[in-house]
């Protein structure tokens, strides 16, 4: 078990709820993966037919899971806190996944727009989950606007490359030690997420790698099945690099002695 903005869960698996197959695919793709915690896009739904945007609504209410709205293809702090509010309105929640993006291109977020909006939010009695990159004065600023979580990326957005700096999520995870760490975006093997937990980040978020494997419902197994393989080896406390080889099985004492 592990707390999440002060709700207990058992699995440290968040998932996307885009680009699935079908919305059986994303229940499978839930249900084996044992996730708890599913993002959902109100920008995205509401720009379909409205009928069709409230199917997809309702569907996702029906789920055994808690939803995190979040605020995907914003590009301004205004955008980004009117659709929180919206969110909160419509799925009863005061928990937002907080993007604002800055580079159409990369899909890197603003920090300073992300910054701001999160103070915003904050202030306005919302559960703040910030979309930043891995920058760790970006990171210590969010915490002190008031953010218990922040959500580094692994990678740019649906790239599926990894952990493209491990060593700076690391000093994240080592700066950082009062506040839940989440890998969000750019894993795209269950591999990915082990080496995020080893690292000792709390959790992964992940979406495209699902979604859109040729068996989603078992892909998102595998990246369950990675996590809490990762979180027990970094809870279980792994060996360091060495430089020179050594024995697993000493020579001394043995019963026969190389001549």
């Amino acid at each position: 078990m592990w707390t999440l903005a002060g709700v207990e869960l058992e699995s440290r698996v968040l998932l996307g709820t885009a680009r699935y197959p079908s919305p059986a695919a994303l229940q499978q793709s839930v249900a084996r993966s044992g996730c708890q915690v599913v993002t959902v896009s109100l920008r995205r739904e509401a720009a379909r037919d409205q009928q069709g945007g409230r199917r997809f609504w309702d569907y996702l209410k029906e789920l055994p899971v808690r939803i995190l709205p979040n605020t995907a293809g914003c590009r301004s702090v205004q955008e980004a806190v009117t659709t929180a509010e919206m969110a909160r309105d419509l799925f009863d929640t005061n928990w937002v996944k907080l993007e604002v993006i800055g580079d159409d291109l990369s899909l890197q977020p603003d920090p300073f727009g992300t910054v701001e909006a999160a103070k915003i939010l904050v202030e306005r009695g919302f559960e703040v989950f910030p979309y930043t990159t891995d920058d760790l004065v970006v990171a210590q600023r969010l915490a002190d606007a008031g953010c218990r979580i922040v959500m580094p990326w692994g990678a740019p957005i649906g790239t599926g490359r990894g952990l493209a700096n491990p060593e700076a999520l690391r000093t994240l995870r080592e700066r950082l030690p009062h506040l839940t760490l989440i890998v969000d975006a750019g894993l795209g093997r269950p591999s990915h997420a082990a080496q995020a937990m080893e690292l000792g980040f709390d959790g992964v978020l992940l979406n495209t790698a699902v979604a859109l494997a040729a068996d989603p419902a078992a892909m998102a197994e595998a990246f369950g099945a990675a996590t809490r393989a990762g979180r027990l080896a970094y809870e279980a406390g792994m060996m360091m690099p060495r430089s020179k080889a050594e024995a697993s099985t000493p020579v001394v004492g043995a019963p026969f002695q190389p001549s």
